[in-house]
């Protein structure tokens, strides 16, 4: 699988063992950076080039590492078609992709350690949507959240 991969200083060092681990598994890796440890990178950077890279299909899945996985998390879903969530359960990393078409994983180095990070990622990268009705309805109603932008309408003053 194609996979875009990217975090910011907090997720630098366990980004650094997961990219060649992917590769291992045979998986083709878009590294997006850091690539080198900048402690004032910022994660918006780098989940916005994951994200981005998802929404354009130039990968089929992303995967983005940051302290707590939240911020990239957020930041991620900001980019249209890009279905982004934090996962640190086997569970929610697969259900993610079967019930709801999550695409980018974001992952916390400050919350799970290296052996979670590559269970968590072999079952998010292994779930495919499920295709069932109640699913696909959900999904087409997520979809239209998000072609009426009501977002940009509920920023607080």
């Amino acid at each position: 699988m194609r996979i875009a991969l990217g975090a910011d200083h907090a997720g630098f060092p366990l980004k650094s063992e997961l990219l060649p681990w992917l590769e291992a598994q045979g998986h083709q890796v878009v590294d997006l950076g850091a690539h080198a440890l900048d402690p004032d990178d910022d994660y918006p950077d780098y989940a916005e080039a994951v994200a981005s890279a998802v929404a354009s299909e130039r990968v089929e899945r992303g995967i983005m590492v940051c302290g707590s996985g939240v911020g990239a998390c957020v930041a991620a879903n900001k980019v249209t078609g890009v279905r982004a969530c934090m996962c640190h359960d086997t569970y929610s990393a697969h259900q993610g992709v079967e019930h709801d078409d999550m695409n980018v994983l974001c992952l916390g180095s400050r919350v799970i350690g290296p052996e979670l990070a590559k269970e968590l990622i072999t079952v998010f990268l292994n779930a495919r949507f499920s295709g069932e009705e109640r699913h696909r309805r959900r999904l087409k109603k997520l979809l239209a959240i998000e072609e009426r932008g009501l977002g940009s309408q509920a920023r607080p003053g």
